[in-house]
């Protein structure tokens, strides 16, 4: 469940003033429910326009808790129903005016989905070994999720972005892939640039393997499950020693 800032002028309730907080502490706040999203995303959806926070007049952006639960009511309609932005956008003008908004039944498989994602990220490490199958979706489901159409998941494919798992299909994985590439997109940058992400990843991921290697080849079970964790563990290291480089890198400063 989503928690919401308190103290300050409100209580901190979807229905109150309460404070105002920064982009950091909106990032808190949705990660339990939603463990993906990243500064990049909040940012990207005030300037589609979904939300649209108070600014400070140094330029900071201050959410208030009306805010919060709109990003994470965006959040909710892109995981469980792959709706594009576009109709989101229509659906919360609608509920502004008052009207009524008929939201579609949540898809089963679409959960399975995001359930999914992190394990199907391990499976590209430890070779699908010994792993349950994971849902996957098809190609219009996949162009829908990433609101894109057929030629540019063709070129993604073509830069080795993206790929079909075997038997057919995508798995949680290339949605995710397909949405950062798409968001990515809208910035001018476009497949040839992401090839060196590609390619760093594939390296980050060829480390963990060695780091885990032989804790998997350990004769006592207990070892061995404690591998899956330890790889677990140090993806989630290697993604945010990533994005601390890379702001590093630009000179990015906290928001």
């Amino acid at each position: 469940m989503l928690r919401t800032p308190t103290g300050g002028a409100g209580n901190g309730t979807a229905g109150s003033v309460g404070r105002l907080v920064s982009i950091g502490t909106v990032l808190n706040l949705l990660r339990d429910e939603f463990p993906e999203v990243t500064i990049s995303k909040i940012r990207f959806l005030e300037a589609e326009g979904l939300v649209e926070p108070h600014r400070t007049p140094s330029g900071y952006r201050k959410f208030s808790p009306q805010d919060v639960e709109r990003l994470a009511r965006v959040l909710r309609l892109q995981r469980d129903h792959y709706l594009p932005l576009k109709v989101i956008r229509e659906q919360l003008d609608a509920l502004d005016r008052g009207e009524q908004v008929r939201i579609p039944a949540p898809s089963p498989q679409g959960d399975a989905v995001v359930d999914s994602v992190l394990d199907s990220v391990l499976g590209v490490i430890d070779g699908g070994a010994d792993r349950p199958t994971v849902a996957r979706v098809g190609r219009s489901e996949l162009l829908a999720a990433a609101e894109v159409d057929e030629a540019q998941l063709a070129e993604w494919e073509s830069y080795g972005l993206i790929a079909e798992a075997e038997g057919g299909g995508y798995d949680a994985e290339a949605v995710t892939v397909a949405r950062l590439v798409a968001d990515l997109g809208r910035f001018g940058l476009e497949p040839r640039h992401l090839r060196a992400m590609k390619a760093a990843a594939d390296r980050e991921a060829g480390l963990v393997e060695q780091v885990v290697a032989p804790l998997r080849r350990h004769r006592n079970p207990q070892t061995r499950a404690h591998a899956e964790a330890t790889v677990r563990e140090l993806a989630g290291l290697s993604v945010r020693l990533h994005e601390a480089l890379v702001r590093t890198a630009l000179g990015v400063r906290p928001s």
